[in-house]
């Protein structure tokens, strides 16, 4: 079953369409189209069902009577007079002979209901132009989303199991704010699939890139150019193809594992407790305690059944547009992290993991969901349970720019080091007792561009900071702390899970780090480009040699030389090449010299 392509009004004539060559779904063309043909169903109509079928349910016996009464002989048809004088509404309807105009309103009724379905669906659309996604609803109030596609954190494919039984899913762009993202429910699920990759890449800055690339080559060099476009075509083809099937996951979890991890959790315990504190309170005849604590422990229970569900059929892997997390039993949610989108990420083991090597990782990320949204969690989470070798792996798709080896130091000094060890500077001595148990492991480091809080003993986490993606840093510092000579650094990024704060540091380290991150932070942003990580892998193509300039010989009468400015003292995390310097033409006065 596919997406009906219906005959829209034009399109706007401030509004382009994307490159052909760029995208593959029909329904990619800048133009206005409608959802699935069985959205009203999967929206309302599922819901509408289960009302009709709760009523008939309840109205088993008497409808029987009513339209089988062979089935029902000793039906209490004399006691419709009693439903009446009770004021049952049902009854007084068969008391006064009105069914047929209560089957007619009850039509009617559905009638209305179906038509506000179908109006609603006739009147939901979409389009998508080179530059965002928009989307058109409701049918007296009309509402226009727009999601700008340079600000995309993530495309969700969400397939609910009724949905994928029908051929269809849900796809959700998310926005760079609150409640900011457009969602298009439902597509079929191979639109689903191309339009996702469509999204992804216009928002990688793959038509940017070309765009340069032939601006760069304007005047010469035509040939290159052409095989260029050639190798993008052919590229954007054979990746389309590729990206069809679900990428190998580089981590496992055992459904042994997601089990055991659940048994040993905390909300385990606490519903033993909980179960045990009911049981002694019955036992001594205190029933009020199961109306009030017997829901509470339903709701744990479910929560703890939903979470190993959930977990379930997990994978992570890499794509050419970011990683590809897929999760789910009954609903299947796979989405896309571009890369640039990940603020934080936290590594973390309860001491009830301890014995058994267990690491959980999650990240702070803009979901563009409402902060009531209790689903939030599920897309912050990239690791449910796994081990050090796991996290390894996770850490190599989410922290791309790390190498193998500094993964390794990662892992051994921040996840199981303590003291000084990699450089940490920890809580000293005289300050212990702010941090009892964990004063020796709680400390900071700063390695190249990242920043890395390492706190707790009986939960030990780390947490890893970009700091191309770091919004402020703040030093804070109580009476207590200032008796103590301690600090408190934290740093800000998007809201989520990921503590970024640590404490009880001494207060010259904890100046001296402020001043070292406010130093990196500015370089490492300024030469971040990973949210358009087609333009970074444009500029990773071999570029021709450009013959350098004559430089001018020194006569042997003449003066010294000029001494060349010293270098910038901003340190650029690796990889990164520093912007040229500017030189202001002749009689134009520097800004430097202008202050």
């Amino acid at each position: 079953m596919t997406d009906p392509v219906p005959t829209p009004p034009p399109a706007d004539a401030t509004v382009s369409a994307p490159p052909a060559e760029l995208v593959r779904s029909p329904l990619s063309d800048g133009e206005w189209h409608r959802l699935h043909p069985l959205t009203p169903l999967l929206r309302g109509g599922l819901a509408l069902l289960v009302v009709l079928g709760i009523v008939v349910a309840n109205m088993r016996d008497r409808l029987i009577s009513i339209f089988v009464p062979a089935f029902a002989p000793d039906a209490p048809i004399d006691e419709w007079e009693e439903y009446e004088a009770a004021g049952d509404p049902i009854g007084w309807v068969l008391a006064n002979n009105l069914l047929l105009i209560a089957l007619l309103v009850t039509v009617g009724v559905l009638a209305l209901i179906i038509g506000a379905f179908y109006l609603s669906w006739r009147f939901h659309t979409f389009r998508i132009t080179d530059d965002d996604v928009e989307v058109r609803s409701g049918i007296l109030s009309r509402t226009q989303r727009r999601a700008p596609l340079d600000r995309v954190q993530g495309v969700n494919l969400t397939r609910p199991a009724v949905a994928r039984l029908l051929g269809a899913a849900k796809l959700e762009i998310v926005g760079a704010g609150t409640d900011a993202n457009v969602k298009l429910e439902y597509l079929s699920t191979g639109n689903a699939e191309t339009i996702r990759a469509d999204i992804l890449r216009l928002a990688s800055g793959q038509r940017l890139a070309e765009q340069r690339a032939a601006a760069a080559a304007a005047g010469g060099a035509r040939i290159a150019v052409a095989d260029t476009v050639a190798r993008g075509i052919t590229g954007l083809i054979e990746g389309d193809d590729a990206d069809a099937a679900e990428p190998e996951s580089v981590v496992r979890i055992p459904p042994g594992r997601l089990i055991g991890s659940q048994l040993a959790s905390w909300g385990t315990v606490v519903i033993l407790a909980g179960a045990t504190a009911l049981a002694i309170a019955l036992s001594q005849g205190v029933f009020w305690v199961l109306f009030a604590y017997f829901p509470a422990l339903l709701g744990f229970g479910a929560y703890w059944v939903r979470t190993i569900v959930k977990s379930l059929r997990y994978s992570i892997a890499p794509t050419r547009d970011g990683v590809r997390v897929t999760f789910g039993l009954l609903t299947t949610v796979s989405e896309i992290l571009p890369p640039g989108r990940i603020h934080a990420v936290e590594i973390t083991q309860s001491i009830l993991w301890r014995g058994f090597g267990w690491w959980t990782v999650r990240i702070n990320r803009m979901t563009g969901r409402s902060a009531s949204d209790t689903t939030t969690d599920q897309f912050t989470t990239v690791l449910p349970v796994g081990t050090l070798a796991d996290v390894e792996r996770v850490l190599g798709l989410i922290l791309p720019s790390v190498s193998e080896e500094e993964r390794a130091a990662i892992v051994r000094n921040g996840v199981l080091g303590g003291s000084s060890a990699g450089g940490y500077v920890t809580t000293p001595r005289r300050a212990r007792i702010v941090r009892p148990l964990s004063w020796r492991r709680n400390g900071l480091a700063i390695e190249g561009d990242l920043l890395m809080l390492r706190r707790g003993l009986i939960w030990r986490m780390l947490a890893v900071l970009p700091l191309a993606r770091l919004q402020s840093v703040a030093l804070h510092q109580g009476p207590v702390s200032r008796a103590l000579r301690v600090a408190t650094l934290r740093a800000h990024t998007v809201s989520g899970p990921v503590l970024t704060a640590v404490a009880g540091i001494d207060r010259d380290d904890v100046i001296a780090a402020f001043e070292r991150v406010a130093h990196v932070a500015v370089s490492a942003a300024a030469s971040d480009r990973s949210h358009r990580w087609a333009e970074v892998a444009d500029a990773a193509e071999p570029v021709p040699p450009v013959p350098a300039a004559p430089v001018p010989v020194p006569s042997p009468n003449a003066g010294p030389s000029p001494v060349p400015p010293p270098p910038s003292a901003t340190e650029l995390p690796r990889g990164a090449v520093p912007p040229p310097p500017y030189v202001p033409p002749a009689g134009e006065t520097s800004p430097e010299s202008e202050r």
